[in-house]
């Protein structure tokens, strides 16, 4: 959100537990991703930072979906991005 000067910058961060899976949502009020970046935010070595590795979403992808969960990304509205997560509940290793 480094980027953004003209509205206020904020983080949103929903939790929501439906059934048998937990649910979390982050949503940024920032410049967002474009949809080409969004087709490919999760690469490995893909990054939209100047100083960027591209693995932070990658791994964080491989270790949501080792423990059964989901990691998906949307755009936000009106601007921004919205991360989403689910988790299913009561379930260890």
């Amino acid at each position: 959100m480094d980027t953004v000067f003209d509205r206020s910058r904020s983080i949103l961060i929903k939790t929501e537990i439906d059934g048998g899976e937990a649910s979390v949502a982050i949503e940024d009020s920032g410049a967002g991703i474009s949809p080409d970046d969004l087709k490919r935010i999760f690469g490995t070595f893909f990054t939209t930072k100047p100083q960027g590795m591209g693995m932070g979403l990658s791994i964080c992808r491989s270790i949501i979906e080792s423990h059964g969960g989901r990691l998906l990304v949307s755009p936000g509205h009106p601007y921004g991005t919205v991360f989403h997560f689910t988790l299913p509940v009561g379930k260890l290793g």
